[in-house]
């Protein structure tokens, strides 16, 4: 008899634990590499989540950014995770040549936050004043079909430039590109990124570097409402002494359709519950504001998502 309660009580707490691991929410926050924007946030955000999604076991997961996080999500391996819009927008599409091949119709919309804006930065040395003095130059462009890879090639092809038309590629995240820069093993690099990325502020701490423009006629020929003409503000930097014309483009926070309403919900609720938290944390977030969060989303709203912006009386 007392070997049959034993049982009994051990299956009773199998059963609870069991119960209580398949309740778990689980949300995997993708972002990229740990050098930019995105991991800091994504670190906070983790931290948040944790906080006010019950049961919930949450990681940050660094990747190769907008492209990778893109397709993990449709297979259902992150819960939320940062892209630019343009690359967004590819994916709903299926294009191949930005890194999807087929349609990636399981993506929903979370928020729209803060831009990212197009920095182009050479050795002071290296004699690059102007986009056309990129030519016969070594250059890095990101890693591989990041949104930062597929801003440069948009930009740069708007300028009548090409990847053929320099000494030298790489393709390579912030930090690693900042090194060949210090090292004089390249002469620019071109980063997509909030302003003040620490990558960026390590590199002109380090040697002397001067901002390449963007002019607004060569963002208008990009052809993607996206891209927009913008401006890195005199002093961003260290030795950057005036602004500097370039490109921008919204950074978004998606998710997938298989996430529950209920989830998305509590993690949109609790981006714009803790912005002062998120701004301490990078200070590209101090640009996301309530209002801006559904404008220019290229896919749908998560039904979560939906619920909160109209909670919030955003939409009506």
């Amino acid at each position: 008899m007392k070997a049959f309660v034993r049982k009994c009580a051990v299956g009773a707490l199998f059963a609870a634990i069991t119960t209580a691991a398949s309740a778990a929410t689980f949300v995997n926050v993708l972002t990229g590499g740990t050098s930019g924007v995105y991991y800091p946030l994504g670190v906070t955000l983790s931290q948040i989540y944790g906080e006010v999604i019950p049961d919930s076991k949450v990681q940050v997961q660094s990747t190769k950014a907008s492209a990778e996080n893109l397709n993990l999500l449709q297979a259902g391996r992150g819960e939320i995770g940062f892209s630019l819009a343009d690359a967004v927008s590819d994916a709903w599409k299926g294009d191949a040549d930005a890194g999807f091949s087929k349609p990636l119709d399981k993506l929903r919309a979370v928020a729209s936050i803060y831009p990212n804006y197009l920095q182009i930065v050479a050795l002071a040395d290296a004699n690059i004043k102007t986009l056309a003095d990129l030519k016969g130059k070594r250059i890095s462009v990101g890693a591989p079909r990041s949104g930062t890879e597929i801003n440069a090639r948009a930009i740069l092809k708007a300028a009548g430039l090409s990847y053929s038309d320099f000494a030298k590629v790489e393709y390579l995240p912030f930090g690693e590109s900042v090194e060949l820069m210090k090292n004089r093993q390249i002469d620019v690099t071109l980063q997509s990124a909030g302003l003040g990325v620490a990558a960026l502020r390590d590199l002109s701490a380090a040697v002397k570097v001067n901002f390449v423009p963007i002019p607004a006629d060569v963002v208008a020929k990009v052809g993607d409402a996206a891209y927009r003409a913008a401006t890195i503000p005199a002093s961003t930097y260290d030795g950057q002494t005036a602004a500097v014309a370039t490109a921008a483009i919204n950074n978004l926070l998606v998710t997938h359709s298989k996430v529950s309403t209920e989830e998305v919900y509590l993690m949109t609720k609790g981006i714009y519950d803790n912005l002062p938290r998120l701004g301490n944390a990078h200070s590209a977030a101090r640009q996301i504001k309530l209002e801006d969060a559904t404008a220019g989303l290229p896919i749908p709203l998560h039904p979560g998502a939906e619920k909160f912006y109209r909670e919030r009386g955003l939409l009506k």
